[in-house]
């Protein structure tokens, strides 16, 4: 119930945002190179699996012997009910051993919710424990991450609370009204990252506002490139947001201490290349 309550309090929130940061063209779909299996050690695609309709799967090819995937779902720019709109940067995700669950059934349409976002969570876990399903053990559920670009950035906040979430990352986004920021930037309990694509992107004010208002102990991480609100999804591979969001997912979600470099301290990697970045609470 208290749920459901902050959902229809966000609502307007997303429809305005459905207006205001629709992509202008597909994130993955339209690109010049499509995806390819990633730059992943696992070679990966994506599927639909039985249970989840609504949503698309990428996962490695090959599920890895020995190794549990943790868990990413994700929000799709526009809120639109399109899985493989992203293709690219979540083949990428997936290629480093990752399960990512995308809203929106292969090339779909229509609108997502911000249900659609612990729909592919509890899956997640049910499937893990299901004694008839392939991936039965071979996920992480203890490792989850939820995050989305621009519309679906909204969405990702409104299951921010949700205690099973180990990171909240907003790409290409920022919470847009006064009253959802107060609602739900207190509810933060896991450290959040945000990419924004610099002054010309649409969500670049929003994102800054909400870094001004995080939770005083929040660790956080903040990183502008002059790219605008498209990103460089439609790159091969999901382009230089991939590899960062690779980064930060592996660090967050596989405790990678590689990955930590690239985002800790005043000599972090991207610290000295072209992202602007802004730190809180990183140890």
């Amino acid at each position: 119930m208290k749920r459901t309550m902050r959902r229809v309090a966000g609502a307007a929130t997303a429809l305005l945002a459905m207006v205001l940061l629709a992509p202008a063209s597909a994130a993955g779909a339209d690109a010049e190179a499509g995806a390819a299996g990633g730059t992943g050690p696992y070679t990966a695609g994506y599927e639909t699996v039985a249970g989840l309709p609504d949503h698309t799967v990428y996962r490695p090819d090959v599920l890895p012997a020995g190794e549990k995937l943790p868990v990413v779902a994700w929000g799709n720019g526009a809120c639109r009910a399109d899985g493989t709109w992203f293709e690219n940067i979540l083949t990428e995700f997936s290629s480093h051993g990752f399960l990512v669950i995308a809203n929106g059934a292969p090339g779909g349409s229509g609108q997502t919710s911000s249900d659609m976002l612990i729909e592919a969570l509890d899956w997640a876990v049910k499937a893990n424990s299901d004694p008839g399903s392939r991936f039965r053990g071979r996920i992480d559920t203890s490792k989850i991450a939820v995050m989305g670009q621009s519309c679906g950035g909204l969405e990702t906040m409104e299951v921010a609370d949700d205690p099973r979430i180990d990171t909240t990352v907003m790409w290409n986004s920022g919470l847009m009204s006064r009253l959802d920021k107060w609602i739900q930037l207190p509810r933060l309990h896991a450290p959040i990252a945000y990419f924004i694509g610099g002054p010309d992107d649409i969500a670049y004010e929003n994102a800054a506002d909400d870094w001004d208002r995080l939770p005083a102990d929040l660790p956080a991480f903040s990183g502008n490139l002059d790219v605008g609100h498209y990103g460089t999804y439609a790159e091969p591979n999901g382009g230089e947001f991939g590899r960062v969001g690779v980064n930060w997912l592996k660090w967050q979600l596989k405790g990678d201490a590689i990955a930590r470099a690239e985002f800790v301290g005043p000599n972090c990697g991207m610290c000295s290349s072209d992202w602007d970045v802004e730190q809180k609470n990183l140890s």
